[in-house]
């Protein structure tokens, strides 16, 4: 869509056709309808709900369209019990790992100064290498990138660099400034998103009025030529569903849920000047494969993707069962690493809100499972939601690997509002050592250009840099307010 947007501006230049194989726009960002009687709001956000005020690009689109982002202070919830732990007051967990909180906060400090050695060494070979204890490392360090950035049971594999600017970065970093006696007791400023359902509806709107030919339930199968005259692509027409979320089809194989949608449908061929692939790396790969190049393959092929499964929900006493919800008196923790901790522990008496939540496996405590506490950060619920009317979203992670830790079977089925799968990306330290560096190689050959989250960090914002970006390699013009 931003890549669409930007070349759109520039009619006398481009003649743009925007293709996707589903009944909407937004791919991963889109709201769905929930009861306003029962839980205080009549949508909500599915996929993508908030991220860094930083988030300047995706922002600014949504001012163009008449749409705007809300601040909220962010509050998390990790672990249960003797091992929870959160950003709003100390608790027994951290009073434990005195010692180990402060060798963090030093960790973090020489990460950064020797950052070109560190870069991109896995978290799980740094914490070793600074003897942090199995349960420090994996019930502290590790939630602290997995839920942000997308990386959930992949997060041992994180470069430890991304662990160290979430800490030290003044305008991206989630827990700064890092926080010598408690690790992290910061609320950080975040914005949650407007209805994207509508957000995108209006680009939708906008861009064809543009003049951009956007054409949905039409699925590109295969790139078939490239060369001095183009790009030859061949598509099919899918059948919409209702709710616009098509399926993936026969062309698509080993999908997790075994679809096998439109397998009569008749492939035709279009011609084009160039194409950008907005789609995941093994989706890119797929669609490439009769005209790929060795390097194409070679880089988006290195890409790791696990299949998770996000239950949206209102069953609160499985929320109880697995998670800190409310304010734990037992846990609570009035002195740490010296410091008084009084002031803190009186505002969450009264303030505790999690948002987000992580349970670590009793099993296996490297793999975790992450919940939202939707009613308490999306900005279209009511203040002081109660608990029993609250809506949920709980991610089980890696079906393949992990599905056996599970405990989805546990959520009340009356209470299920709705299942999505996510083919996801994983981000493990060899995506920034096979993928991300070489993209330079990669776009602009062969009348072929990659836009999407994967090319940096899973975030809507890199998402719309990268359409941008895109763009302007096709020759339209950076926009003068971004600029700004």
């Amino acid at each position: 869509m931003s890549c669409a947007h930007h070349l759109a501006e520039h009619p006398e230049k481009f003649d743009v056709t925007l293709i996707d194989a589903v009944d909407y726009c937004g791919g991963q960002a889109y709201s769905i309808p929930i009861d306003k009687n029962r839980y205080g709001a009549s949508w909500l956000n599915q996929g993508v709900q908030g991220g860094s005020y930083i988030f300047h690009h995706t922002m600014t689109m949504f001012a163009r369209q008449g749409h705007h982002a809300d601040p909220v202070k962010l509050q998390v919830a990790f672990g249960k019990d003797e091992q929870f732990w959160t950003n709003v007051y100390s608790t027994m967990m951290l009073k434990k790992h005195e010692k180990e909180v402060r060798r963090f906060y030093y960790m973090i400090k020489m990460i950064r100064w020797f950052e070109v050695f560190f870069a991109l060494v896995p978290i799980k070979y740094v914490v070793k290498l600074f003897m942090f204890s199995e349960e420090f490392a994996n019930v502290v360090a590790l939630p602290m990138v997995a839920l942000f950035l997308g990386t959930g049971n992949y997060a041992p594999e994180v470069p430890s660099m991304v662990l160290e600017r979430l800490c030290t970065s003044p305008t991206y970093g989630m827990w700064y400034p890092p926080d010598k006696a408690s690790v992290a007791s910061n609320l950080p400023p975040m914005v949650v998103f407007p209805n994207f359902s509508e957000f995108y509806g209006d680009w939708k709107t906008s861009l064809e009025k543009k003049g951009v030919n956007i054409r949905l339930s039409t699925e590109i199968t295969q790139v078939v030529r490239r060369n001095k005259d183009g790009v030859a692509v061949k598509l099919i027409k899918r059948t919409p569903a209702s709710d616009g979320h098509t399926q993936d089809s026969a062309w698509v194989p080993n999908t997790v849920e075994g679809h096998n949608g439109d397998p009569d449908a008749q492939e035709f061929e279009e011609h084009y000047d160039e194409i950008v692939l907005c789609t995941l790396t093994d989706t890119s790969k797929r669609i490439l494969k009769p005209v790929a190049t060795w390097r194409e393959n070679k880089v988006l092929g290195s890409a790791k993707f696990a299949n998770d499964i996000t239950v949206t929900h209102s069953d609160a006493d499985y929320m109880r069962k697995h998670y800190e919800m409310e304010f734990n008196e037992e846990q609570a923790c009035k002195e740490l690493n010296g410091a008084d901790q009084s002031e803190r522990l009186d505002y969450a008496r009264k303030n505790f809100k999690p948002m987000y939540l992580i349970k670590m496996y009793p099993k296996d405590l490297t793999k975790l499972e992450m919940s939202f506490n939707c009613s308490n950060y999306q900005s279209q619920f009511p203040p002081d939601t109660p608990l029993d009317n609250a809506v949920f979203q709980t991610i089980f992670l890696n079906k393949d690997r992990d599905s056996h830790l599970w405990s989805i079977d546990e959520i009340d089925e009356s209470k299920i509002i709705r299942k999505d799968w996510w083919h996801q990306l994983c981000h493990s330290f060899t995506h920034y050592l096979f993928v991300v560096p070489w993209m330079w190689a990669l776009n602009g050959k062969n009348h072929t250009r990659f836009a999407a989250a994967w090319t940096m960090v899973n975030a809507h914002e890199v998402a719309c840099i990268s359409g941008i970006a895109a763009a302007v390699d096709l020759g339209a013009a950076y926009p003068e307010d971004l600029e700004r």
